[in-house]
Protein backbone atom coordinates (compact mmCIF):
# COMPACT_ATOMS: atom_id res chain seq x y z
CA UNK A 1 0.00 0.00 0.00
CA UNK A 2 1.58 3.27 -1.08
CA UNK A 3 1.71 6.47 0.93
CA UNK A 4 -0.95 8.03 -1.28
CA UNK A 5 -3.47 5.25 -0.65
CA UNK A 6 -3.18 5.09 3.15
CA UNK A 7 -6.39 5.86 4.96
CA UNK A 8 -5.71 7.72 8.17
CA UNK A 9 -8.44 7.49 10.75
CA UNK A 10 -9.02 8.47 14.37
CA UNK A 11 -10.17 6.12 17.08
CA UNK A 12 -12.06 8.10 19.72
CA UNK A 13 -12.68 6.61 23.16
CA UNK A 14 -15.35 8.07 25.45
CA UNK A 15 -15.60 6.82 28.99
CA UNK A 16 -17.47 7.46 32.21
CA UNK A 17 -16.03 5.43 35.06
CA UNK A 18 -17.05 5.37 38.72
CA UNK A 19 -14.44 6.74 41.15
CA UNK A 20 -16.18 6.34 44.52
CA UNK A 21 -14.18 3.51 46.06
CA UNK A 22 -10.42 3.06 46.13
CA UNK A 23 -10.66 0.07 43.76
CA UNK A 24 -12.73 2.12 41.27
CA UNK A 25 -10.20 4.97 41.37
CA UNK A 26 -7.42 2.49 40.75
CA UNK A 27 -9.29 0.96 37.77
CA UNK A 28 -9.82 4.47 36.36
CA UNK A 29 -6.12 5.28 36.75
CA UNK A 30 -4.98 2.01 35.19
CA UNK A 31 -7.32 2.49 32.19
CA UNK A 32 -6.29 6.11 31.69
CA UNK A 33 -2.58 5.21 31.85
CA UNK A 34 -3.17 2.43 29.33
CA UNK A 35 -4.70 4.95 26.91
CA UNK A 36 -1.82 7.40 27.32
CA UNK A 37 0.85 4.69 27.00
CA UNK A 38 -0.89 3.29 23.91
CA UNK A 39 -0.61 6.61 22.08
CA UNK A 40 -3.95 8.25 22.82
CA UNK A 41 -4.14 12.01 23.34
CA UNK A 42 -6.69 13.62 25.63
CA UNK A 43 -9.16 15.63 23.55
CA UNK A 44 -11.15 16.67 26.61
CA UNK A 45 -11.96 15.10 29.96
CA UNK A 46 -12.85 11.42 29.48
CA UNK A 47 -12.42 11.67 25.69
CA UNK A 48 -9.22 10.31 24.17
CA UNK A 49 -8.22 9.77 20.55
CA UNK A 50 -5.40 8.33 18.49
CA UNK A 51 -4.42 8.29 14.85
CA UNK A 52 -4.68 5.00 12.99
CA UNK A 53 -3.23 3.95 9.66
CA UNK A 54 -5.89 1.78 8.04
CA UNK A 55 -8.31 -0.95 9.06
CA UNK A 56 -5.62 -3.35 10.26
CA UNK A 57 -4.46 -0.82 12.85
CA UNK A 58 -8.08 -0.22 13.85
CA UNK A 59 -8.61 -3.93 14.53
CA UNK A 60 -5.33 -4.19 16.45
CA UNK A 61 -6.05 -1.20 18.69
CA UNK A 62 -9.68 -2.19 19.19
CA UNK A 63 -8.51 -5.58 20.49
CA UNK A 64 -5.98 -3.89 22.79
CA UNK A 65 -8.72 -1.58 24.06
CA UNK A 66 -11.09 -4.49 24.74
CA UNK A 67 -8.33 -6.39 26.55
CA UNK A 68 -7.75 -3.42 28.90
CA UNK A 69 -11.33 -2.41 29.73
CA UNK A 70 -12.15 -1.59 33.36
CA UNK A 71 -14.66 -3.85 35.14
CA UNK A 72 -17.33 -1.15 35.67
CA UNK A 73 -18.54 2.03 34.03
CA UNK A 74 -19.24 2.96 30.43
CA UNK A 75 -16.66 2.95 27.62
CA UNK A 76 -17.58 3.73 24.02
CA UNK A 77 -15.46 4.12 20.92
CA UNK A 78 -15.97 5.65 17.51
CA UNK A 79 -13.77 5.50 14.43
CA UNK A 80 -13.88 8.45 12.05
CA UNK A 81 -11.81 9.37 9.02
CA UNK A 82 -9.16 12.05 9.36
CA UNK A 83 -11.25 14.31 7.12
CA UNK A 84 -14.28 13.91 9.40
CA UNK A 85 -12.14 14.56 12.47
CA UNK A 86 -10.64 17.68 10.88
CA UNK A 87 -14.14 19.05 10.26
CA UNK A 88 -14.91 19.03 14.01
CA UNK A 89 -15.69 22.52 15.27
CA UNK A 90 -14.38 23.92 18.52
CA UNK A 91 -17.23 26.05 19.88
CA UNK A 92 -15.78 27.23 23.21
CA UNK A 93 -12.18 27.22 24.38
CA UNK A 94 -8.83 26.94 22.65
CA UNK A 95 -7.30 24.07 20.67
CA UNK A 96 -4.96 21.79 22.58
CA UNK A 97 -1.25 21.71 21.80
CA UNK A 98 -1.62 18.29 20.13
CA UNK A 99 -4.31 19.64 17.82
CA UNK A 100 -2.06 22.47 16.69
CA UNK A 101 1.10 20.38 16.38
CA UNK A 102 -0.04 17.44 14.23
CA UNK A 103 -2.07 17.63 11.05
CA UNK A 104 -2.89 14.80 8.65
CA UNK A 105 -0.44 15.97 6.00
CA UNK A 106 2.38 15.99 8.59
CA UNK A 107 1.92 12.32 9.51
CA UNK A 108 4.27 11.21 6.74
CA UNK A 109 7.14 12.92 8.54
CA UNK A 110 7.00 10.51 11.47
Amino acid sequence: MGAGTRRYMRLLVFFDLPVVTKAERRAYTVFRRFLINDGYDMIQFSVYGRILNGNDAEEKHMKRLIDNLPPDGSVRCLTVTEKQFASMRLLVGLPLFQEKAVKANQLLLF
